[in-house]
């Protein structure tokens, strides 16, 4: 079972300023893979209190999405939060996401999103728009319980049964 955690970062969203269409958007992909969201919270782009809370999140859910601040912008500060918390990295995530992005727009390139494992949780940066959360989840989505599976150790031969599909969930 994932137990999921949303963590969105945003100064005005955390104010009450601006709505939170991106954390919708990742809780209702997480429902494709039938992951309970176990804590949601919205922060401001402060690099202690976000680290804060992945910790703290890490302690009932083994999956933290993110959404927001990982842009070139001095507020954006969510990968050197992330990157507090982390003890390995798993670039796959976010170079896959990355990648389709930069497909739909160059712009994309200049996302500083990363991805990797706090004790056996999986953390995943990912941007702050909600077309943008959604084309990258629909990238990432199929991968995120098998690396779980593994991160719990019950999964023993990985290569096993392995057949690669390529295909986006429908928004």
């Amino acid at each position: 079972m994932i137990k999921a955690a949303v963590l969105t970062i945003s100064d005005k969203g955390s104010r009450g300023e601006r709505e939170d269409k991106s954390g919708e958007v990742i809780k209702e992909k997480l429902g494709l893979i039938k992951a309970e969201i176990v804590t949601y919270e919205i922060v401001p782009d402060e690099r202690d209190i976000i680290s804060e809370k992945l910790r703290s999140f890490a302690e009932s859910a083994n999956l933290i999405l993110t959404t927001g601040g990982t842009g070139v912008s001095p507020r954006d500060v969510t990968p050197e939060a992330t990157r507090d918390v982390i003890e390995r990295e798993l670039p796959g995530f976010s170079e896959a996401m990355r990648a389709e992005s930069f497909r739909v727009t160059p712009r994309s390139i200049g996302s500083r999103a990363v991805s990797g494992m706090y004790k056996d949780t999986l953390i995943i940066n990912l941007p702050g728009s909600p077309k943008a959360v959604s084309e990258c989840l629909g990238v990432i989505l199929d991968a995120i319980p098998h690396v779980i599976e593994v991160a719990k150790g019950k999964v023993s031969d990985c290569g096993k049964d392995v057949h690669h599909r390529h295909h986006k969930h429908s928004s």
